[in-house]
């Protein structure tokens, strides 16, 4: 009688594990095709990706420069204790997050990397002039996040430069639905003389003059050979509610990590201080000496990643600081922190 009952026991544990497995990989399903769909809107056509992974599910097309361009899930085949939502910078693409991304997967994540629209293109430049280029940005943030809830039990938003101002305003406007916020170069100050300027009367028309016809090639192969001008003057836009935000909100409660280098002449460091200073919840601050010279875009490059960059060095002689890519000396410690955090919270 007593084995009839564990036979009975078993069976119904065995059913419900069923279950969960089967309700898991629908959420993930389902969270891969909305991906997907997304990036057929965006993008116009999608197709296999040239060396597709087991552990990896990305969004390929021909309208990208390559699949190094393309956004992408790390995931465990399962809905993992938390999902981590990743976007990147101005002028860059999904490659530049790719060694923090495979850090958090590492430590059985969920990891979902978004591309912003304007970005990772063969053809760049209508996009780049187009005046609800940030209103598009806002957009793809909010489906993003929506479909990564699907992918894991709680949820936390991040992004490097451009997509860490985006993941600011995005919890800013949502103060209670995230688990915690990830910046990377978080773009929330700019040099005073380039915010003022994006809100002088007709500067942007002048934008789209010196931007020209908007090149996308050069010796990157995942990031734009320049940052456009009009692109940047959205950017500010961004920059400037966030800071509304902070000014008509009563408060922000969430835990914080933040990466930024003294050394960054793109995105000032006060920016995220500021963000810290008005933040109620605890911070977690991976502050990188002046003496390290890291800039801008080279906080998020790893040795292994600037390998894989093949940035072309033909014909280069002498070059202006930060110009050339360079990895950070401190990616590691880097990773470290931000993997305590999540551990942490």
């Amino acid at each position: 009688m007593q084995s009839k009952h564990f036979c009975v026991f078993y069976t119904l544990v065995f059913l419900y594990l069923g279950f969960a497995s089967a309700s898991n990989a629908q959420e993930l399903d389902g969270a891969f095709n909305r991906f997907e769909q997304l990036y057929q809107a965006q993008l116009g056509t999608t197709q296999g990706c040239q060396t597709p992974s087991l552990a990896e599910f990305s969004v390929c097309s021909a309208a990208l420069r390559n699949d190094g361009n393309a956004p992408y899930i790390l995931h465990h085949n399962k809905v993992t204790e938390k999902v981590i939502v990743l976007f990147h910078g101005l002028s860059d693409s999904p490659f530049y997050l790719r060694s923090i991304a495979q850090s958090f997967h590492a430590e059985g994540y969920n990891v979902v990397v978004a591309l912003l629209p304007g970005h990772g293109l063969k053809s760049a430049d209508t996009d780049m002039e187009d005046p609800q280029l940030a209103a598009k940005w806002r957009d793809l943030v909010d489906k993003v996040v929506n479909l990564a809830s699907d992918l894991g039990q709680r949820e936390v938003i991040g992004g490097f430069s451009t997509g860490g101002a985006l993941a600011t305003e995005y919890v800013l406007h949502h103060p209670n639905k995230l688990e915690g916020l990830m910046l990377f170069s978080g773009a929330l100050r700019l040099e005073s003389k380039a915010e003022m300027l994006a809100n002088v009367w007709g500067m942007r028309w002048v934008a789209k003059k010196l931007d020209g016809d908007y090149a996308s090639e050069g010796r990157n192969p995942y990031k734009y050979p320049s940052v456009a001008t009009f692109a940047a003057f959205q950017l500010v836009d961004v920059i400037m509610s966030t800071r509304e935000l902070m000014e008509n909100n009563s408060e922000l409660n969430l835990p914080i990590f933040v990466a930024h280098s003294q050394a960054d002449a793109t995105t000032l460091i006060q920016g995220v201080k500021d963000l810290m200073a008005y933040n109620q919840g605890e911070n977690q601050f991976f502050e990188i000496p002046q003496s390290e010279n890291v800039c801008h875009a080279d906080l998020v490059i790893s040795a292994e990643q600037l390998i894989a960059m093949k940035y072309d060095m033909t014909g280069i002689e002498e070059t202006e600081s930060c110009s050339i890519p360079k990895a950070n000396p401190l990616h590691a410690q880097m990773l470290k922190a931000a993997i305590r955090y999540l551990r942490e919270h």
